[in-house]
């Protein structure tokens, strides 16, 4: 009895120690998981956390009103009963907080303690505020991607001493980079991508010693790299792209030793490849694409950059032979050298084993010969716009475009005479396609003796013919010049000419039929929904324009020339446009549908943005903001842009080319806002252009009307005035100036132009857009361009300035408004010895003897007595016997010798 009860006992005793046991261990668990459970201690915070949910409109699911924020907050983190950060990135807000989203978050500035903040991709419109830079000396992290912020970046941001990533990129801040950001010693990213910023990139940014990745791309920065870059000796990734950044490019960057990418694509640099980076041994990639480097590249600059993978180069001037021990690299998955200069016979490609396949791209270039390497390494290759020749067997079944070329038996080569004159030129042989040609019996003597006379008398009637005919062509002009003397001494305004001679279109379909892809009709049909009316864009002159879906989902624009309303020529010169000229501002063909009898196809890029005149101004969510305007530095983007392509056309194409159409809805611009010219259905030869010889010019002025005095349609004059238009509603944001010449828009300009003045920029304000948001130097460049409108409206076709001119004067406009430009600024031509604004300027002289009367194409409606107020200027006078020098208007700098000489022509 008393051993069971003894044993009894002890068991209790053991389960009472076990459950004591299990007690101790729970308790035990508890302290330890007791301190992830943090209570917020700070009232003060607390209210600082309710206020911020309110201003920002967060919805109760992320941050539930009654809960313990430290526990049960998304994204609120704290320590020892403070908060340390929040993350409100991929949080969403309610639907009143959605209504006006704004940067509400001063009730941050009581949260002293944090130590970071991420609102990336969460919408903050508005500005930064100053005090961010005092209130959080603990800060580390700042993430403010893509959150709509707008305004300048505060230069109180130096004062985070303690900050380590600062990412604000994808946003619309604008003006100057603050000297302050180079006092952040503790600062390791500094991400500024994707926004407006403009100026210099400090000096200052040398003191950001602990500094491993600096994103500057896709801005407006301008000026040169500072040499003091090269003492960042700990960065691995710099980006500076896409901006206008200048000069060479330092030599000081081989300093940064470990450097692991390297982007400096898309700006204006100058100069020799720098030889220094061939110091950067760690680098693997590498773009200095789209700017102006020139030169040979040697093996010797690529020694040592065995880790390189990618390399861009394309877009340069670059000459000489491909440098092969950059084509030998081991690692290299990617090469661009297209749109150079390259060229020589095409180096043998490494086949080592172990090296992995590659993309190549050697377009554009001046490469001949025959192609004999090994493909074992190439994954894809583009040899296209060469003058490589012979066989393309080795290549068969290979991702290899061989298009514009020489080869033999290949689609889409170039001309015969292409080639044997390159050939030629080079002093080599070309296989002329390996074709032999005919071969024929030898004549006999007698033979060849009427043959010979054959060949003598039809030399002579030719030659009786053109003298007969231009006897009778000369009676003709002289004829004429004395109507035309007559004529002009008794009529004061003319009207304008009609347009040129238009050059014949090509006489084969099946010669411009391979430009671009070739679509079949159901495709286009199904890709428009039968062209339907909710797919028309609009209908413009050579055709209706319809945006369309192609099957791999590419969005397109689909213009439908109907025979019935249109010339057969239109399409068909604007596709023998397509297959002789290329340039980035001119919109993209992708190709085009001829197979149906009466309505023929083209197919462009699609514009996300549309054209200016519909993106000058868009609808707003903001209450009190109906309506946005494009800001200064996107309008002063598109004007350049636009400058650009029109000066290849007048300048880089032989004959020059006159687009005839320039207006706001002939500007495209894609998602960036980057141009490309359409409307080029209307794209002519210029008329007299200075390549034809004296006769050539004669016989063109003998084709136009004799009476007509002033500029065709088919000049490059011509194609300035409409650009001076166009400049003007980019100032004033009157659109609707560019596409039309009636008296309501020359009864416009008669008002406007005598408020654009070089000696007082205050006038110009003006006239200046009441939506444009603009400080000191901005309103400098606004002024700059007002000036360069008006000299393009000048009504002397032969005084307006030539599209090149144009170009450097929107690319530095400071140069046209400051004092400097008129005597110490040289920028140089390399075929003139005068400065670009000698010539610039130059093209506003004009004598005292010129007539008032306005010809066509200028202000014709002004009286050729009375006056016009300037308000403030004082009046300008417009009359035949007393007329106002325009000099007295426009200054001349120094040295302008000549100037009206060599501007007639």
């Amino acid at each position: 009895m008393n051993t069971n009860f003894t044993f009894l006992l002890v068991s209790i005793m053991e389960a009472n120690l076990l459950r004591l046991q299990v007690a101790v261990l729970l308790v035990f668990l508890i302290q330890c998981v007791q301190p992830q459970q943090v209570f917020l201690n700070s009232t003060f915070e607390r209210s600082a956390l309710l206020d911020l949910r309110a201003s920002l409109g967060l919805r109760s699911r992320d941050w539930p009103l009654k809960a313990e924020p430290c526990n049960f907050w998304n994204g609120v983190q704290c320590e020892n009963g403070h908060v340390i950060g929040i993350n409100i990135s991929g949080l969403k807000r309610t639907r009143i907080g959605q209504l006006n989203p704004q940067f509400r978050v001063d009730t941050l500035a009581n949260l002293t303690r944090l130590r970071s903040f991420n609102a990336s991709g969460f919408s903050l419109p508005g500005s930064i505020p100053d005090w961010f830079g005092f209130r959080f000396p603990a800060l580390q992290v700042l993430d403010l991607r893509s959150c709509s912020i707008f305004g300048s970046i505060p230069g109180s941001l130096g004062n985070l001493s303690s900050v380590n990533f600062i990412y604000l990129s994808g946003n619309n801040l604008a003006g100057r980079l603050p000297a302050t950001l180079g006092q952040l010693k503790e600062l390791s990213v500094l991400d500024l991508s994707t926004n407006k910023l403009t100026g210099a990139i400090p000096l200052s940014f040398s003191s950001l010693g602990k500094l491993t990745r600096l994103d500057l791309s896709l801005n407006y920065l301008s000026e040169q790299i500072p040499i003091s870059l090269g003492s960042l000796s700990g960065i691995q990734f710099l980006n500076l792209s896409d901006n206008s950044l200048t000069g060479f490019i330092p030599d000081e960057l081989r300093n940064l030793d470990n450097l692991v990418e390297l982007d400096l694509s898309k700006n204006l640099f100058s100069g020799l490849f720098p030889t220094g980076l061939k110091a950067l041994r760690s680098l693997e990639k590498l773009v200095i694409a789209r700017n102006g480097l020139e030169g040979h590249l040697s093996d010797d600059m690529f020694s040592g950059l065995d880790q390189l993978q990618v390399v861009d180069l394309s877009g340069n001037r670059f000459d000489g032979a491909l440098p092969v021990a950059l084509l030998s690299m081991h690692n290299l998955r990617s090469l661009d050298l297209a749109d150079n200069n390259f060229t020589g016979v095409f180096p043998s490609l490494s086949s080592d084993g172990n090296s992995s396949s590659g993309v190549f791209n050697f377009s554009n270039n001046m490469l001949y010969g025959n192609l004999n390497f090994s493909l074992a390494r190439v994954s894809a290759i583009d040899l296209s716009s060469n003058y490589f020749q012979g066989s393309t067997t080795s290549f068969s079944g290979r991702n290899v475009t061989l298009d514009r070329n020489c080869f033999q038996a290949v689609a889409n080569q170039r001309s015969p005479v292409d080639c044997r004159l390159f050939y030629t030129q080079k002093g080599l042989n070309f296989d002329d396609f390996g074709v032999l040609g005919p071969t024929e019996p030898p004549l006999s003597e007698q033979a060849k003796s009427s043959k010979r006379w054959k060949f003598i008398l039809v030399g002579l009637v030719a030659g009786l013919v053109f003298i007969v005919i231009l006897v009778t062509v000369l009676v003709l002009i002289l004829r004429t010049c004395d109507k035309g003397i007559s004529n002009q001494r008794g009529s004061a305004n003319v009207g304008p000419i009609p347009e040129g001679d238009s050059p014949l279109p090509p006489k084969d379909p099946n010669i411009v039929s391979g430009v671009g892809d070739s679509f079949t009709y159901e495709q286009l049909l199904r890709a428009t929904g039968s062209f339907s009316a909710a797919s028309l864009i609009k209908h413009g002159h050579s055709g209706d324009l319809f945006k369309g879906t192609l099957e791999g989902g590419t969005t397109v624009v689909v213009k439908k020339v109907s025979l019935y309303s249109c010339k057969k020529e239109s399409y068909m010169m604007e596709l023998d446009l397509f297959s002789k000229v290329s340039h980035a501002r001119l919109v993209p063909l992708l190709g085009q549908c001829l197979e149906h009898e009466t309505d023929k196809l083209l197919v462009y890029k699609y514009m996300v943005c549309g054209d200016l005149a519909t993106s000058f101004y868009k609808v707003t969510d903001l209450e009190n903001d109906g309506l946005q305007s494009l800001d200064w530095i996107t309008r002063l983007k598109i004007a350049i842009g636009a400058a650009e392509g029109l000066s290849y056309l007048h300048h880089e194409c032989n004959p020059p080319l006159v687009h005839r159409d320039v207006q706001a809805s002939s500007i495209l611009l894609d998602e960036k806002f980057e141009v490309r010219l359409g409307s080029l259905s209307e794209v002519r030869a210029q008329e007299g252009d200075s390549h034809q010889n004296v006769i050539t010019r004669l016989l063109r002025k003998q084709a136009s009307d004799p009476c007509t005095y002033g500029s065709s349609t088919t000049t490059c004059a011509y194609d300035v005035y409409c650009f001076g238009k166009v400049l003007l509603e980019l100032v004033t944001g009157k659109l609707g100036i560019s596409k039309s010449d009636d008296a309501t828009t020359r009864e416009w300009l008669e008002h406007t132009l005598p408020y654009i003045s070089i000696y007082d920029k205050e006038m110009v304000t003006k006239i200046v857009d009441p939506s444009l948001i603009i400080d000191e130097d901005l309103l400098e460049e606004v002024w700059a361009m007002s000036i360069v409108a008006r000299s393009c409206l000048n009504p002397k076709p032969a005084k307006r300035p030539p599209m090149k001119y144009i170009l450097k004067a929107l690319e530095n406009p400071f140069k046209v408004v400051r004092a400097e430009s008129f005597g110490s600024a040289r920028l140089r031509t390399p075929s003139s010895r005068r400065s670009w604004t000698t010539a610039f300027f130059g093209s506003w002289r004009q004598s005292s003897s010129e007539s008032a009367t306005v010809p066509s194409h200028g202000i014709s409606g002004l009286k050729q007595s009375g006056r016009i107020g300037s308000h403030g200027s004082g009046a300008i006078e417009y009359s035949s016997s007393n007329k106002r020098l325009s000099n007295e208007i426009f200054p001349e700098p120094v040295d302008t010798e000549d100037t009206e000489r060599q501007d007639e022509h």
